[in-house]
Order: C-alpha cells, then sequence, then structure tokens
C-alpha cells in the first residue's frame, strides 16, 4: 500500500501469525458472526451481506455484490461501504487466530471506481503479531479474484477481552446475544468487531 503510516508497519519484535489449531479449515464458509452486523449479518436489509471464507495459512476471502443502496455517486459504490468491507474482511480473519479484536486502525487506498451491480471480491491476511496488535493487510478486486484492484487496506487491530463489549454496548443487544440458547451463536457473537 502507498503511503502506510509508522503505526501500521510491524514492529521488529512482531513474530509471524499462527492459525489457531481450531480455526475452520481452508475453503470452510466463515458465516455471519453476528447477524445484526452490517457487515456480514442477514438480519441486515441494507448490509454487505459479505461471505468471507477460511484461506491457507492466517488467510481469508470474501466477496459482496455492490446494490444500488451501497452507492455514492450516481452507480458507483460509496467509498465507506468500500472502506467497511475492507475491514469486515480484514475482521474475519481473528476467528482464524481465534481471538476477539477490534479494529485500532484502518488505512485504505482507492485505486478505481467500483460500479452498482459489481461483485467486489476480497483478501486479507495477518502479516504479524506483537502482544495484543494484529498486522494485517487487504485487497478489493473487480470483477474476479484475478480483476484489477479497486481499493486495498492496511490494518492493526487489538485483541480486547469480552468486556470491551459488554461495557460498551447497547445493554438491550449485548443482554440478547448474551441470552441467545445456542451456545455457539452466543460466543460468536463476540468473536470479532470487524
Amino acid at each position: 500500500m502507498s503511503g502506510t503510516s509508522a503505526a501500521l508497519t510491524p514492529p521488529a519484535d512482531a513474530v509471524a501469525p499462527v492459525r489457531h489449531p481450531d480455526a475452520p479449515a481452508p475453503g470452510e464458509p466463515l458465516g455471519a458472526h453476528y447477524e445484526h452486523c452490517f457487515g456480514c449479518g442477514g438480519e441486515q436489509p441494507h448490509g454487505l451481506h459479505l461471505e468471507s471464507r477460511a484461506g491457507d495459512g492466517v488467510r481469508v476471502s470474501a466477496e459482496f455484490t455492490v446494490r444500488p443502496v451501497h452507492q455514492g455517486a450516481p452507480g458507483l459504490a460509496h467509498g465507506g461501504v468500500l472502506a467497511t468491507a475492507l475491514d469486515e474482511t480484514l475482521g474475519s480473519l481473528n476467528w482464524l487466530l481465534r481471538t476477539i479484536a477490534v479494529t485500532g486502525r484502518l488505512e485504505t487506498d482507492f485505486a478505481r471506481p467500483v460500479p452498482v451491480g459489481t461483485v467486489l471480491y476480497l483478501e486479507a491476511e495477518v502479516t504479524a503479531v506483537a502482544g495484543r496488535k494484529i498486522y494485517c493487510t487487504a485487497t478489493g478486486r473487480i470483477g474476479g479474484p484475478e480483476g484489477p484492484v479497486a481499493v486495498r487496506a492496511d490494518a492493526l487491530f487489538i485483541e480486547v477481552k469480552v468486556d470491551h463489549f459488554i461495557d460498551n454496548g447497547r445493554p438491550e443487544e449485548i443482554q440478547a446475544a448474551m441470552s441467545d440458547p445456542d451456545q455457539v451463536r452466543r460466543s460468536r457473537a463476540f468473536e470479532v468487531n470487524p
């Protein structure tokens, strides 16, 4: 990425990321971490409905179709929506580390316009880990996984405890998620905050 800030450069003592042994297998769909998430949740009528899959190593791929509700300029995706798609994809990486983490910094480059009706193909990977800091990068391509790059981002995620969500979220939604009888859905609601 051009012009990446020093805050997104891993320190000299950073280590290579290690995929957790219980991480989803390569090719496995990750599903929504929370049904009301704007990025991946199915309960958001205007959300991205981003679909992510685990990749090899500490990588994920995802895609979403730019719909008319996602446009900024006539017929083109809104830049904030594209940044959200990158952030959501980058956040999905934490499932492979089995870490609860939130976005600390996101720097995005917009290389070309993305028309409404386009399927945006996204790929992300963790590049380094330093303590609670997780460094990662992503690209979004038009027309297929080998298509021209439209957007790219570098990000820093920070590992947090589940209390981060409990202490800062809206109480009624936190309680609803914590009361879900499905233990898997209950724990996944707090896995990532992309």
